[in-house]
């Protein structure tokens, strides 16, 4: 955010972060960290927002930016000729669902479809024909890598926009997003993807409109491994075209979005998502293909363990950590007091050698403390009901305190997840269809574990203490 053309807009703090001190130390971000404000900088903090006027407001900008704690306001920076912009279409057979995605883009930018092996190719001619958009005919399928990649190397213009065929995309919806390109470090920006208002009626619609695995929830992030959003999906993001190299990895059927926003997260470039700007995509809502599709995400883990490693661990968690949730899974005499026990040590250490010097460190330590226990519970429900569901199901056979946890953050994880979602379905058909929702996703998790031979896309990560 310190490019010339970002002069005078705005950037705006997480929901996420909290301010104490009156506002001179924050903490928040992904993953969390505390950070206290020289007297200088406070001022120009106001109402949660910085607006880039001086110097000094760009460079504190620039730095909460880079720590995933303040976020740009769209709105507030200068737009960007949406004509720069080349959208690139892979599709297979949807003539239809093509036909509604160029209506929607509505000519305002060239279009180049790319057909990767369709079984009826004419249909999808007369429509990208239709719309003036070029065609480039695959003479097989190659997997939506390989025809994002066949498109991009005909793109002539700064920015690509990447849509998928079932997706209804708008000339607004891109003017939006690329104006976050005012940010020279930025490589890749995603809008939300939510489900069709005209979604086919079902509970199972109900519950993909409302947590999708398309949809990364309300809230801004800087995307990076270990992040709260680690990931955007290629169904339909923008992206600047000499920051991609030679684009997705073409051995990579699944997960091949992952593995881009990874690579140039690891050369230095940003990645954005801002769920400020929405498109529409038509949810998969017959169970069997619902719970193909799911398991088939699950399958690509392997694949993405074997490029990059620890970045695709299930869960990341410090010792301490790790320390109270084995003790309360335990569930010994001796469970609740050992965690209390760490709790109180690292809290401790917290108001020693990161809060000290604060209004009230103690209190401070302790919400930070607070802050890694729910995050530590939060996945360790993930680890019992998706990624580790074959061995907790195992356990439960033969444990009575494996099947009392398992059940507890089945219930619970449901029911939380149910009220933050706020779905229109009730909270037993909810935690049904989530629970289903791990299975199938774990059980592709494994599955591709297995014919990889490698357990390295189920083990968690045990890190250090984060930088203060």
């Amino acid at each position: 955010m310190t490019g010339r053309d970002a002069y005078g807009s705005v950037v705006e703090l997480g929901p996420q972060v909290r301010q104490y001190d009156g506002g001179r130390v924050l903490v928040g971000g992904s993953p969390p960290r505390l950070v206290r404000l020289a007297a200088a900088a406070g001022p120009l903090l106001k109402n949660r927002r910085i607006r880039l006027d001086s110097r000094p407001a760009a460079r504190l900008a620039d730095r909460l930016v880079a720590l995933g704690m303040a976020h740009p306001v769209a709105a507030e920076l200068p737009p960007v000729d949406v004509e720069l912009t080349t959208v690139v279409v892979p599709v297979r057979d949807r003539a239809l669902e093509l036909d509604r995605l160029l209506t929607g883009v509505g000519g305002l930018t060239p279009v180049i479809v790319v057909d990767d092996g369709s079984r009826a190719p004419l249909a999808v001619a007369r429509v990208a024909a239709r719309h003036g958009a070029r065609l480039i005919a695959l003479d097989e399928n190659r997997g939506p890598a390989a025809a994002r990649n066949a498109g991009l190397r005909q793109v002539r213009t700064p920015y690509v926009a990447f849509a998928d065929s079932d997706v209804v995309l708008t000339p607004e919806s891109l003017r939006t997003l690329l104006r976050h390109f005012n940010d020279p470090q930025l490589a890749v920006v995603a809008p939300r993807v939510l489900g069709l208002d005209t979604q086919a009626p079902g509970w199972l619609s109900r519950y993909e409109a409302a947590r999708s695995s398309l949809d990364l929830g309300p809230q801004p992030a800087l995307v990076h491994p270990r992040s709260r959003v680690s990931w955007i999906p290629s169904a339909c993001l923008v992206a600047r075209v000499d920051a991609l190299g030679k684009g997705f990895d073409e051995r990579l059927r699944v997960g091949e979005d992952v593995d881009l926003v990874w690579r140039l997260t690891a050369e230095g470039r940003r990645i954005r998502y801002d769920p400020a700007v929405t498109v529409r995509h038509d949810h998969r809502t017959r169970f069997t293909k619902w719970v193909a599709r799911k398991a088939y995400y699950g399958s690509g883990a392997h694949a993405l363990a074997q490029r990059h490693g620890a970045a695709i661990a299930p869960a990341t968690l410090t010792p301490w950590a790790a320390t109270v949730a084995g003790a309360l899974l335990a569930q010994r005499a001796w469970s609740v007091p050992v965690a209390g026990a760490v709790a109180a040590t690292v809290t401790r250490g917290y108001a020693r050698d990161i809060t000290a010097g604060t209004d009230d460190p103690r209190r401070l330590a302790a919400s930070l403390t607070g802050l890694g226990i729910a995050a530590t519970a939060e996945q360790t429900a993930a680890l019992l009901l998706r990624h580790w569901w074959p061995l907790a199901a195992a356990g439960c056979v033969v444990s009575r305190r494996v099947r009392r946890a398992t059940v507890l953050a089945a219930v619970v994880d449901g029911l939380l997840e149910h009220r933050r979602c706020a779905p229109e379905l009730d909270p037993v058909r909810f935690v049904l269809a989530r629970r289903v929702d791990d299975l199938a996703y774990g059980a592709g998790l494994w599955a591709g574990a297995v014919r990889g031979r490698s357990a390295r896309c189920l083990l968690p990560e045990i890190r250090g203490r984060r930088e203060r």
